[in-house]
């Protein structure tokens, strides 16, 4: 089965238009549509619809809801899909989609106001030691990806953190950039410029392994501060559309993340193009959705209406 190429292919977004979440989605629908339905040039129209609201959990029952005819597609990143299953109680948001596949990786960085930096993560779990309250944490809304991140933090190190969130990414890094908190975990998207401009000092990935965008940044597995924490993007369909437009779907996801200008662009903005098939996210979402569940019952962040 092709996409019609008379009608526009929906792709739903569960972010506001002009939002960082929504700029890389429609980057990613400008590099997919020309990939869709060949033989004929020109491939297919991607009509990005944002549907903004409840943390992304408006969107992605809209996306589980409608229906299975390949016509409509959805821009889905975890751990947020698997946050809103816990904490809109909603357990089986994953198994209303069918995973197409991902196509972008970005880690969450810590960073600190260059003006006065922390010397590292490890930094902030000492002084938190000595006085909850001496180092403030920012992070964008509860149950935002990097929120997670710093609970996870939090929880690995034993120790209560001043996490102080914010109502989105742009206000936590201008939170950190004003001095107004001490450090904050953002996605390395919303914070690489100002560390490429040297406003802001990254003082730990939450990674197994260097990055080559911040080679000289450590990661926090080298500090045996075990935390790996990512956003990951990529593309689902409603449980039902049709095996051989979800094949269609992942042969098109997997050129769009190994076209060497869709790879310049995301590394210039702080993200790494990284194709998964469906099965293989699927079953890193589901490791990643057990050790949420399980941090929700000991530290139950609280449920956020932003996004």
């Amino acid at each position: 089965m092709q996409p019609d190429r008379a009608r526009p292919l929906v792709m739903l977004v569960g972010a506001p238009e002009g939002s960082e979440f929504d700029w890389t989605a429609r980057v990613f629908a400008g590099f997919l549509g020309p990939r869709l339905g060949a033989p004929e040039p020109g491939g297919v129209a991607i009509d990005v619809r944002n549907m903004p609201g409840d943390g992304g959990h408006a969107m992605l029952a809209a996306l589980g809801d409608a229906t299975p005819s390949g016509a409509t597609i959805g821009w889905v990143v975890t751990p947020t899909l698997l946050a809103r299953a816990i904490d809109r109680n909603d357990p089986g948001l994953s198994r209303r989609l069918t995973i197409v596949g991902q196509v972008q990786r970005e880690p969450i960085a810590f960073v600190s106001p260059a003006s006065d930096p922390l010397d590292s993560v490890q930094d902030i779990i000492r002084r938190a030691g000595e006085d909850t309250d001496a180092v403030p944490l920012g992070t964008p809304p509860p149950g935002s990806p990097p929120h997670l991140a710093a609970l996870r933090l939090q929880e690995l190190a034993k120790i209560r953190l001043n996490i102080i969130t914010f109502p989105s990414n742009a206000a936590a890094r201008q939170a950190v950039l004003a001095g107004n908190v001490s450090a904050a975990a953002l996605g390395l998207s919303s914070v690489i410029d100002a560390v490429r401009d040297g406003d802001l000092t990254a003082i730990g990935i939450a990674a197994k392994r260097r990055f080559g965008l911040l080679p000289e940044t450590p990661v926090l597995d080298e500090a045996g501060i075990p935390l790996s924490a990512f956003i990951r993007r990529g593309l689902a369909v409603p449980v039902g559309t049709p095996g051989d437009v979800v094949a269609m779907l992942a042969d098109a996801v997997r050129a769009v993340a190994r076209e060497e200008t869709f790879r310049r662009q995301a590394e210039a903005a702080g993200i790494y193009a990284a194709w998964a098939d469906g099965p293989g996210w699927r079953a890193q979402m589901e490791l990643e959705q057990a050790a949420l569940a399980r941090l929700w019952q000991t530290e139950p962040w609280r449920s956020s209406s932003s996004g």
